[in-house]
């Protein structure tokens, strides 16, 4: 369970974070929007997952990509700006939201336009399966 602590610090990083990627991807990358939907901090504060979520979807592998080679300067940028709430600025990791896609394929199969997987199980990712 996350405590108070780790929950503000999340929120903390989640709304810098999109501000500093959002105005890299207005510099770099016209017409491409990068939001973090979700930031997961450990127990001893020294890590944190970031889930990122980017429009248009065809992009989302290079941006990540980016991201990743880029986190050296991301974390100082952040250090920088949450210098007066953190002591020490976690380790950054970056991930693809991919919850989106999900909730659009089960949409898509309700309505008809993807084969049923409750008819056709073979359909489904390996990993769904249960």
């Amino acid at each position: 369970m996350e405590t108070n602590r780790q929950k503000k610090i999340a929120g903390v990083l989640q709304k810098d974070l999109a501000e500093v990627l959002q105005s890299a991807a207005r510099d770099g990358m016209k017409g491409v929007i990068i939001s973090v939907t979700k930031v997961n901090v450990t127990t001893d504060l020294s890590q944190a997952k970031v889930y990122l979520s980017v429009f248009p979807q065809l992009k989302r592998d290079i941006i990540l990509k980016g991201v990743q080679e880029n986190t050296a300067s991301i974390r100082y940028e952040m250090a920088k700006r949450t210098r007066e709430q953190l002591r020490r600025m976690p380790e950054l990791t970056f991930y693809i939201d991919d919850s989106l896609d999900y909730i659009e394929d089960i949409d898509n199969a309700l309505q008809g336009k993807k084969e049923n997987p409750i008819k056709n199980p073979d359909i489904l990712d390996k990993r769904q399966k249960r």
